[in-house]
């Protein structure tokens, strides 16, 4: 079996794939490793036999293709915390990432680790597989090694070894911290819940206007006033159904249908009077409901304010599905491709909405090669540009930097005339998960035979222990002045720390509410771009 896997890099790749795969679906200690498995079951398959291998190239497409489709769809949250959070978050972020990136220096000098292996180190402890394959990829572009081979299958067991207690330092982390300081989530919760669409399911809601002080007022008026997490849709008049807008006056004994998270619904029908166990009907009404996909080019990367959706038809939109994830809608959402929208708008007019919309699955599953191909190439350019520092440091950003950088541009933008640069949902985690894939099982089975001669020296024992006091003590402290010193939510803060998916899901469990998301969608972009740099510098200074 071995002749043949040697024989054949290509299978031997998706072999490894395969039941690397498999590995990361199964719960260990009620935890999964999800996709990360791959790389461990390559290093597996790489101990085997060091002739074991496969071609370079697959792994620099499987990263150039990872870490580009991350940046198309990060653009927008990465450009958005600069707009809602200014500065703060991200020095605050990048102070904790420096503070690691000191310690790491420091156990680099007291174990006398290899610069590649310290520099890997931090990857692992940090989670961060793209920040690890921009490390490989500045090893390849250095001249200060005779062996890069080598250096190159260092970094990948400091990660390697580093990983698990990555992960194992921050859980640990959260739960002392969270004791320490006597965090009340539900109270946390509480005070959030106004400021923070917490309930991730949209729920609709029939009401009956019984309120006599909302006789004649505008809907502009309660809008304003209320929960920004709602939105008005139908109203009935007698029987008379039309489609609400922000100059509609309620009358007593009105029927008007509100979509929002579960609380702002509640409080809503509350305030306007009570709940009808029977919504309004599409039956004998000159409306319908319509869930379409957007796949028309002409609309995407609008803002639903901007299509004049009102005024051209009428219609009206009351969500949007992106992904798994149901978003309410706004004048200010801006749609993507691939999404799904519910509408409402009258039965003589579905045909020319539909047509507006798209609503072709099939096109959706294409990439447009052109936009696709024409980003990957700026990134690419991008990463062979040399930056150079004082003291003699260059460093470039590489397959990794390159067309992140590029990608987070482009996502931001979204289009350019009639070029789309985003991807659709569906197509972009696709080809993430295919790029990752080459990515993990590349480099795990390049360095399989280096991890076990190491492990075999003991030289591995050093590298777990400062890799859990590494994970630990950073992520305490991010906890610990975040919250006392700069007075940011615990509950975000679990997920600012959440380095990899396993942890944001025990932050969730902790706290029993979906705030840990909010913190580590906010964070994630630039920590990973602040990663990504860090370790290539460390290399560079260690070096």
């Amino acid at each position: 079996m071995i002749t043949i896997l040697k024989e054949n890099p290509l299978l031997l790749l998706f072999v490894v794939s395969a039941f690397g795969y498999l590995l990361g679906s199964i719960r260990i200690a009620g935890t999964r490793l999800g996709v990360a498995a791959v790389l461990f079951v390559g290093l597996g398959f790489g101990a085997l036999d060091p002739k074991l291998q496969v071609p370079k190239i697959i792994i620099l497409l499987g990263l150039a293709i990872f870490v580009y489709t991350i940046g198309l769809s990060s653009g927008p949250g990465f450009f958005a915390t600069f707009k809602r959070r200014g500065a703060k978050d991200i020095i605050f972020v990048l102070a904790m990432l420096t503070l690691s990136a000191l310690a790491t220096v420091g156990l680099h000098y007291l174990f006398h680790f290899r610069a590649s292996m310290s520099a890997g180190m931090f990857a692992g402890v940090t989670t961060n597989t793209p920040a690890l394959a921009g490390l490989l990829d500045i090893i390849q572009s250095s001249d200060k090694f005779d062996d890069l081979g080598h250096a190159a299958k260092n970094a990948v067991v400091g990660y390697s070894l580093s990983y698990p207690m990555g992960v194992i330092g921050v859980m640990l982390a959260i739960h002392t911290a969270q004791k320490w300081l006597g965090i009340d989530y539900r109270k946390e919760e509480d005070l959030l819940r106004k400021d923070y669409a917490i309930d991730s399911q949209l729920v609709s809601r029939t009401v009956l206007i019984t309120n006599k002080d909302l006789e004649d007022v505008e809907l502009r008026t309660i809008t304003k006033n209320s929960d920004r997490n709602i939105l008005f849709a139908r109203i009935q008049r007698g029987d008379e159904v039309q489609l609400s807008h922000w100059d509609t006056r309620l009358k007593r004994n009105d029927k008007i249908v509100i979509v929002g998270s579960y609380d702002a619904v509640h409080k809503m029908t509350q305030y306007l009077g009570e709940e009808v166990e029977r919504d309004i009907s599409y039956e004998n009404s000159s409306y319908a409901s319509l869930k379409l996909f957007v796949s028309n080019t002409a609309v995407v990367g609008q803002s639903i304010a901007s299509l004049s959706l009102i005024e051209q038809f009428p219609a009206l939109i009351t969500r949007v599905q992106r992904g798994d994830v149901e978003l309410l809608a706004s004048s200010e959402t801006i749609l993507e491709l691939g999404d799904r929208v519910q509408l409402i708008t009258r039965q003589k007019d579905v045909d020319e909405v539909t047509d507006l919309f798209g609503n072709s699955y099939e096109s959706l599953s294409h990439i447009n090669l052109m936009s696709f191909g024409s980003g990957m190439v700026l990134g690419l350019l991008m990463g062979l540009v040399t930056f150079q520092f004082p003291g003699g440091l260059s460093f470039k950003l590489g397959f990794a930097g390159g067309p992140m950088l590029v990608a987070l541009i482009l996502g931001q933008l979204r289009r350019t005339g009639p070029i789309i640069w985003t991807l659709p949902y569906s197509a972009n985690l696709t080809l993430r998960q295919f790029g990752l894939i080459l990515l993990l099982a590349g480099i795990g089975i390049r360095s399989g035979h280096t991890f076990l001669t190491t492990l075999q020296a003991g030289g591995g024992s050093a590298l777990f222990v400062c890799s859990l006091l590494l994970s630990f003590l950073t992520a305490f402290f991010t906890l610990w002045i975040g919250y006392k010193i700069l007075r940011i939510p615990f509950s975000f803060l679990t997920g600012m720390v959440a380095n990899q998916p396993a942890i944001l899901e025990y932050a969730i469990d902790q706290s029993e509410n979906k705030l840990p998301t909010i913190g580590f969608t906010m964070i994630l972009p630039i920590s990973m771009i602040a990663k990504i740099l860090f370790v290539q510098l460390l290399f560079v200074l260690l070096s």
